[in-house]
């Protein structure tokens, strides 16, 4: 916080800067801080103007979207199926470790290939193909 108020008092702008604070009854509240000069009217600068936003809540949700993101993870990393994805161009963008086991690629092998092209047999290439550009 020191930095972002010296940085004011420099002349420079701070926007978007998060700390926490600690209120009277030592609970804790998560602040969004933007910090400008405050200049007279000669435009010599005699302060620093903060505003200041609670993002507690937000802050909140994100550490509990974190939360489900790493127990969904851990489900697909652990399944005792294969479970791959695609993005829009048919490239690998997941690869648990049951799909490793079986086909003896591990994650880093596959990420970024063409699933149809390097993986799938010579004559389920088309049929596959179809069903993934619906």
């Amino acid at each position: 916080v020191a930095e972002v108020l010296d940085n004011a008092l420099q002349g420079r702008d701070t926007s978007s800067f998060e700390f926490p604070l600690f209120t009277k009854k030592g609970g804790r509240v998560e602040v969004l801080l933007n910090a400008t000069p405050r200049r007279d009217a000669n435009g010599a600068i005699t302060g620093v103007v903060g505003v200041g936003q609670d993002i507690t809540d937000r802050k909140k949700a994100e550490g509990e979207l974190n939360r489900v993101a790493q127990d969904l993870r851990l489900l697909i990393d652990t399944a005792n199926a294969p479970i791959f994805g695609i993005d829009k161009d048919g490239r690998v963008n997941e690869w648990n470790l049951k799909a490793a086991e079986i086909m003896g690629y591990t994650s880093d092998e596959v990420m970024g290939r063409d699933l149809v092209a390097d993986f799938i047999t010579p004559e389920y290439k088309v049929a596959v193909a179809e069903v993934l550009d619906n």
